[in-house]
């Protein structure tokens, strides 16, 4: 068992990380441990530093849309606090049983949920970013207020990083306005093809949608599309319109849609088969519906952005993949350990030569030592 760490301030978190470098160990970094599965190391740690204990929301700026967060506030924690001003942080992936994810874990596996669609990847809602490094220093990024683009680079490298980088200690983030209402509206159809036809026009209309998802189970698929603001519910009739001009079957308005959405968030985990993220062109949208079902599996995703969860029988994890369009990039997220899947490389395909060295030479530069989870991303880094 690994020697575990829960420091309680910046200089403890970095004491930690940098006595382990000095000594030879290497270090997990955790947070509140949704998503310990994703990317394991290659071994079991020597020290593991849970930053749950860095809960501080050190500052919430109202006026400028920007708060401060510390890499172990839950993020429904901080949900509540902006909501009671009217605003919201656009980060809206699967929490975990208890709703206990953390803005420092969800940075770090670059997690994100169907506001994807609108407001765009956890690395464009950073402003700035503090870390600490196994050479011993902390490094600080950015800003607090919007317009100010130094230091972006930083927060959009520890960003999907993993923990191999160092230990994210908090994020300086951007807000939006809470929406006052919302209405979602969904339509139906069975062929896949049809299916992603539709998700197509509705994707270039200009429809500002909050979200735009896709759902696949048992030979027929759904598109989600979310309005928000206070003429969400007569924006959704324009959508419903849209809908049925594009082919779309059973078209309904939604206005308590909560769950809907819930539901489509909670696709993107699984506690008892396998979970793959595929990445494709949105125009092969229907070859990846058609490779799911061949493979019996279930999808939610990103309708217009080519990203969806797959939700899988371990044993058919390789059918899937042998199915899936050219081009395409999957990468496994959850599998039962005890599973033939776990054994299917988590990062598929390694990517070219130069793009890999670059990524080593990235990781040489922050962790030189190799201390941090090393060998939890593509390539062994």
């Amino acid at each position: 068992m690994p020697r575990e760490l829960a420091p309680i301030t910046f200089d403890a978190a970095l004491a930690g990380l940098a006595d382990a470098a000095a000594g030879g160990e290497t270090v997990r970094i955790a947070g509140a441990g949704t998503k310990r599965g994703w990317a394991p190391a290659t071994a079991d740690p020597d020290v593991e530093i849970r930053t749950t204990g860095l809960d501080r929301i050190v500052e919430h700026n109202a006026g400028d849309l920007t708060a401060v967060l510390e890499a172990g506030v839950p993020l429904a924690r901080a949900q509540q606090q902006f909501a009671a001003s009217e605003q919201m942080l656009a980060l809206d992936p699967d929490l975990g049983p208890r709703h206990e994810a953390t803005i420092g874990g969800i940075i770090a596996s670059a997690d994100s949920g169907p506001l994807r669609h609108r407001y765009g990847a956890v690395r464009d809602l950073i402003l700035g970013i503090t870390v600490a490094l196994s050479g011993g220093t902390i490094a600080r990024s950015g800003g607090k207020v919007i317009k100010n683009v130094a230091g972006y680079d930083l927060g959009k490298l520890f960003a999907g990083s993993f923990g191999t980088l160092g230990v994210i200690l908090s994020a300086n983030v951007r807000l939006h306005p809470l929406p006052t209402a919302t209405a979602t509206v969904l339509g139906v159809r069975e062929d896949p093809g049809e299916l992603a036809a539709a998700a197509r026009a509705l994707a270039a209309a200009p429809l500002e949608l909050d979200a735009l998802d896709v759902t696949w189970r048992m030979g027929r698929g759904g598109i989600l599309g979310q309005c928000g603001g206070t003429a969400a519910r007569r924006r959704a009739e324009d959508v419903a319109r849209l809908m049925r001009e594009a082919g779309l079957r059973g078209v309904e308005i939604v206005a308590d849609d909560a769950e809907l959405w819930a539901r489509q968030r909670a696709g993107q985990r699984s506690a008892r088969r396998a979970l793959m993220k595929v990445a494709a062109r949105p125009s092969a949208l229907a070859d990846v519906l058609r490779a799911a079902e061949a493979a019996s599996a279930t999808v939610v995703g990103r309708a217009a952005l080519g990203h969806s969860y797959v939700e899988v029988e371990p044993g058919a994890v390789r059918e899937l993949i042998a199915r899936l369009p050219g081009g395409a990039v999957y990468t496994l997220l959850d599998a039962p350990p005890e599973s033939a899947a776990a054994e299917i490389t988590r990062w598929g395909p390694a990517p070219a030569a130069p793009a890999l060295e670059l990524m080593r030479r990235v990781k040489a530069r922050f962790d030189p030592t190799g201390t941090c989870n090393p060998g939890a991303l593509v390539g062994g880094i």
